[in-house]
């Protein structure tokens, strides 16, 4: 598993943006993805986000939350510009996305979502976001994560 390349990290390569990849041992026992990885790696919980796929007026809606947080729906659809939102039924987030839960990156995904991105992200020189696969952690600038998904920077974590 170490060492072999995921969508995302073939986007930053491909487009030459400047990253850190950061892998661990993932534990299935483990409650939370974003947490795990905070902990494993030694890095402030507030600069590692997770990637949530949403369902905004039937159309799928990526947002992107601080793992201490949670995705504000009702900000997530204002931000698109929708009226309700809901999270995506799970097999529709990986088939759409192309990742599998707990390794869901917004980078490289198989179809085109609409990505927003929490404003809090923009208070780090670094975040890290998922890279592909659980136990795959890619640290990049947040105006990077923002330009390669052509995301939206909103407050959406309550």
């Amino acid at each position: 598993m170490a060492g072999k390349g995921t969508p995302a990290t073939a986007l930053l390569g491909k487009k030459k943006i400047e990253h850190t990849v950061h892998t661990y041992n993932h534990d299935p026992r483990h409650e939370s993805y974003g947490t795990e990885a905070a902990e494993v790696l030694g890095v402030d919980p507030a600069r590692v986000f997770k990637t949530l796929v949403a369902e905004v007026d039937g159309k799928l809606t990526v947002g992107v939350v601080p793992v201490t947080g949670q995705l504000d729906l009702k900000a997530l659809a204002a931000a698109v510009g929708g009226k309700r939102a809901k999270l995506a039924d799970a097999a529709a987030a990986q088939r759409a996305t192309g990742y599998v839960l707990g390794g869901i990156s917004p980078l490289g995904q198989r179809s085109r979502l609409p990505v927003v991105v929490d404003e809090s992200a923009q208070r780090f020189d670094t975040v890290l976001c998922s890279g592909g696969r659980r136990g795959l952690e890619i640290e990049l600038a947040p105006a990077d994560l923002v330009t390669l998904t052509t995301a939206i920077v909103a407050p959406i974590a309550g």
